[in-house]
């Protein structure tokens, strides 16, 4: 390894050794999430390659030639196509960040002893914070619907034609 390789090593664990002291018992824990996640990767990332390389090889063995099927084509469903947004989603993004930037500037206000211009830096964060809320409950709402509308539209026309789907 590199001396540089070895300055970041230490750098990382001096920092991580001081959130760790500085943290107690949740640094610990966090420490080991980390950790574990590294590790899991770093395994997970080495059985796959393992797994490819031995797929290759058994497919060069067999005289690497396969033939393929033809498959037909379905049509696009409504999520795989390319759609205009609609209203729902900026009405919603404003709304949640007119009541996150609303909520955080009240609490900022009223339980600590912000200032007047730390409560609206602080209600600007939550109104980012409620904007995003706002985007990812209607973005989960919008494509709930959608499937449903579709899962239900297939359905039907199960229903309907009955030998088209066997």
């Amino acid at each position: 390894m590199r001396l540089s390789t070895f300055f970041w090593l230490a750098t990382g664990l001096a920092i991580a050794f001081a959130a760790i002291n500085w943290l107690g018992l949740a640094g610990w824990l966090a420490a080991a999430v980390v950790a574990g996640s590294i590790a899991m990767h770093v395994a997970g990332n080495a059985i796959g390659t393992r797994m490819q390389e031995a797929t290759d090889r058994d497919l060069a063995r067999r005289g690497g030639g396969f033939e393929s099927a033809e498959i037909p084509a379905t049509p696009p469903t409504h999520l795989e196509r390319r759609s205009r947004i609609g209203l729902l989603l900026p009405v919603s993004v404003t709304i949640g960040g007119l009541i996150g930037s609303s909520a955080g500037v009240i609490a900022l206000r009223l339980l600590t002893s912000a200032s007047l211009a730390g409560a609206l830096l602080g209600g600007l964060s939550c109104g980012v914070l409620g904007g995003l809320f706002g985007f990812l409950m209607a973005s989960f709402v919008d494509i709930l619907r959608t499937s449903v509308r579709e899962a239900l539209e297939a359905e039907r026309n199960g229903l309907e034609h009955p030998k088209q789907g066997r």
